[in-house]
């Protein structure tokens, strides 16, 4: 993927990165319908034409839940609750990103803390079913963009 910057002359480029990144990665693997090991085996033995990858063609996306300062300085050990309820929500899959387990009860330990993810028919179901998920979601300080999946002219 290419990590872009819109500016007044137009966008420009500031990295190009050819590895699995999260959040990046998390929503296209909701979309890879091939298996990922036979596709990773088959480059690890130079034959990556030997198997078709086949990607469902519905979008997905990714919302990240970051803890009160991310990137800068932020605390950890904020207790996180709602997951076992979006546990129950189909399609919706929740990557632990800065998440420790202490005494029972799910905290923050990083920066991004989860990362909530879906995969639907259009674009305005999965946000919807992203942003509903994350709405039962509570950390102190949590906070995340609003903006992911809004279609807009750039």
């Amino acid at each position: 993927y290419c990590g872009l910057m819109l500016t007044e002359d137009g966008p420009r480029v500031l990295e190009y990165n050819c590895r699995f990144g999260d959040p990046e990665t998390q929503p296209q693997m909701l979309r890879l319908e091939s298996d990922l090991v036979e596709i990773m085996l088959s480059a690890i033995e130079e034959d990556v034409l030997r198997a078709e990858v086949r990607w469902s063609l519905k979008p997905s996306a990714c919302i990240v839940l970051a803890s009160g300062g991310y990137p800068r300085k932020y605390e950890t050990g904020k207790e996180i609750t709602g997951l076992g309820e979006v546990e129950t929500i189909p399609g919706v899959v929740l990557f632990h990103a800065g998440t420790e387990v202490v005494d029972g009860k799910y905290r923050t330990n990083g920066g991004r803390v989860l990362d909530v993810c879906a995969s639907e028919a259009t674009l305005d179901e999965t946000m919807t079913k992203i942003y509903s998920a994350v709405g039962k979601i509570y950390f102190e300080a949590m906070h995340f963009r609003r903006d992911i999946g809004a279609e807009r002219e750039v």
